[in-house]
């Protein structure tokens, strides 16, 4: 299957044919990955036989898929230009990044406010986009709806909630941008971003 026809089951169908042209121009291996919860994308420079390498997880909606992308794809740049002298999220992969993000504010391809908070988190990018507040915020919109998992910071106080490794905490008070959680089993503290996702687990009377 031609691969632009693949890339737009995940990215905006409008994004695709640039993406599928930055993956012939860079002589890249695009993976599309199964779900990391540590990481929306991933991108490895040449090692041995080895080119390009870049990875985005499956599950990600189109806006989401598309600003991964972008910033793994900003990695590469960087790369091709620096080396390993470049910081991972230094100035030179900023510069990067809001220039390869342009072709897609030009044919508007976000919605205004997925639009808007991409262009507040280009200002400062930090690390991810997962973790910028309110870009993950307003990306996470856009994802489809999932039963009984929620955010930290929209569960009640005093909620019960559990992790996928079966781990089961009491959300408690915040502390600055973290929630302080008990862990029940063994009355652990752990500090949660208020963006972590988590199933909502009702407790029985």
């Amino acid at each position: 299957m031609d691969k632009v026809k693949v890339l737009e089951k995940y990215l905006p169908a409008d994004a695709a044919p640039l993406i599928g042209r930055w993956i012939d121009y860079f002589k890249c291996e695009f993976k599309i990955s199964r779900n990391r919860n540590s990481k929306f994308g991933d991108y490895r420079p040449p090692h041995l036989e080895k080119g390009h390498r870049i990875s985005v997880n499956f599950d990600l909606n189109p806006y989401a898929f598309l600003v991964t992308t972008v910033h793994e794809f900003a990695h590469l740049h960087t790369w091709n230009q620096h080396k390993h002298k470049a910081k991972p999220h230094g100035t030179e992969w900023k510069d990067n990044f809001k220039k390869m993000m342009q072709p897609f504010f030009e044919k508007d391809i976000f919605p205004m406010d997925v639009k808007r908070a991409i262009v507040s988190y280009l200002n400062n990018p930090a690390a991810s986009s997962c973790s910028d507040l309110d870009l993950y915020r307003a990306l996470r919109k856009y994802d489809a709806p999932k039963e009984s998992v929620h955010t930290v910071e929209k569960l009640p106080p005093k909620a019960l909630f559990k992790l996928k490794d079966g781990r089961v905490f009491r959300k408690d008070e915040k502390l600055r941008k973290r929630y302080k959680c008990i862990e029940v089993s063994s009355k652990r503290v752990y500090l949660f971003s208020p963006v972590a996702e988590v199933e909502h687990l009702e407790e029985k009377n």
